[in-house]
């Protein structure tokens, strides 16, 4: 009897790491450890395997072109983040090589193909991230609870967070929650002197994905003011919980809740973020409606479609 074919994912940010990445990385090696045998690496080790998947067309570059070399007929997929399409791709000579090495890129929200060059995207397909569907927990009426989840630093604008804390700073109706950890260490500090200054603003630090996870359910908002993002967890995190997002008018975020949906903000408006946080406390049909929109986009998100997705790839290719 034959064994499973092999699989190298290949993840620059392990469990340690706590990030998207490595949510995605874990949650692909389960879903495919049915039929291939999986394992995950920050970078290739040299051994061989039957197909390599890399997240990160940068960071991960290093792998990529080593296997390339080694194994240039053996399937090689790349994953693209948000750096990789709203940054590197434009600008790296490193990433741009992994997406010509590539014989496959996912993206995972349904814009993430506009950011590539024509040429390559036929071999472009969207596998949307997917997490199990959480009951909605009843919350207080008297308080308004929002919550941003992202670790400090430049790419996730909590800049924006804390201007629009600072906004609504008479409103102790409007409570804003912060769970990340702080990456950049000036960031840090602007967290931690807002939350000594503002008795409505919280500083929750670093939490573990359960504690997370619990606090989205427990949320009125997720609030996802991210400047670049290639198709954020929480997102669909908060969605899969029936809690309402407001998120940066972006590509990573469009992707994934729709053009038409109401709640949305320029980058880095946080006068326009702060309005949207007194809507949903002052207009309760508005946050009813977010709820609407979100629950039409939960499809989208189920563990079953992504399994399905993952599955008939390597089906196709090995």
């Amino acid at each position: 009897m034959s064994s499973k074919p092999s699989i190298c994912i290949i993840s620059p940010a392990l469990a340690d790491a706590n990030n998207g990445n490595w949510q995605t990385a874990r949650r692909w090696q389960h879903m495919l450890s049915k039929d291939y045998h999986v394992t995950i690496m920050r970078q290739w080790d040299g051994k061989p395997c039957d197909a390599m998947l890399a997240l990160h067309a940068r960071r991960s570059a290093d792998s990529i072109a080593q296997w390339a070399n080694r194994f240039p007929t053996k399937p090689l997929v790349l994953v693209l983040t948000g750096t990789d399409l709203y940054r590197d791709i434009a600008v790296d000579a490193l990433a741009q090589q992994s997406l010509q090495q590539a014989h496959r890129l996912i993206v995972l929200q349904d814009l993430g193909i506009r950011s590539l060059p024509m040429a390559l995207r036929s071999k472009c397909q969207v596998i949307y991230q997917s997490t199990a569907r959480r009951q909605t927990m009843p919350k207080t009426s008297r308080k308004l609870r929002a919550l941003m989840v992202g670790h400090l630093r430049a790419e996730k604008s909590p800049q924006t967070y804390f201007a629009a804390a600072r906004i609504l700073a008479q409103r102790a109706d409007i409570v804003l929650d912060h769970i990340g950890a702080p990456l950049d260490a000036d960031l840090g500090q602007q967290a931690q002197h807002l939350a000594a200054e503002l008795p409505t603003y919280r500083y929750l630090a670093e939490q573990a994905h359960t504690s997370t996870r619990d606090r989205i359910t427990r949320a009125h908002v997720l609030v996802h003011p991210s400047r670049i993002e290639g198709g954020a967890h929480v997102v669909m995190e908060a969605v899969m919980s029936g809690t309402p997002v407001l998120a940066s008018h972006i590509d990573g975020n469009v992707g994934m809740l729709g053009a038409g949906y109401d709640g949305y903000f320029p980058v880095g408006d946080a006068q326009a973020l702060a309005h949207l946080l007194l809507r949903c406390k002052d207009e309760p049909t508005f946050i009813d409606h977010l709820k609407q929109q979100c629950a039409l986009r939960s499809a989208l998100f189920e563990p079953q479609a992504e399994q399905a997705a993952l599955r008939h790839l390597f089906s196709t290719i090995l």
